[in-house]
């Protein structure tokens, strides 16, 4: 994934924001990504990748973690909403013109 892809598909937050979140807010625990536009509470898919993104800045100062594709991103989460794992929100990356 590159600095402008979405990590979170509900709330439109790009792997940039959460970055840089990590680097100047320093959070303690890995629940407050969700203070980085909401990231994390919508259909939850996201939240395994905020908290390894989380672990690796901790851990090693580094946010870079071997990472799908935008497009593998969008599809395993779609598998994941429609398996019903949790439901987006109005106004999220909608889930239909996803392929399988």
């Amino acid at each position: 994934m590159e600095l402008d892809d979405e990590v979170c598909l509900c709330f439109h937050v790009t792997k940039r924001k959460l970055v840089n979140f990590l680097r100047v807010e320093k959070p303690r625990r890995a629940g407050q990504m969700s203070e980085c536009f909401g990231a994390g509470t919508g259909c939850g898919w996201c939240r395994t990748y905020l908290k390894r993104m989380f672990r690796s800045a901790v851990e090693g100062g580094v946010t870079e973690a071997e990472e799908p594709t935008p497009q593998e991103y969008a599809r395993a989460r779609a598998r994941y909403v429609r398996a019903g794992g949790g439901t987006p929100p109005p106004g999220a990356t909608p889930i239909d013109n996803v392929p399988e």
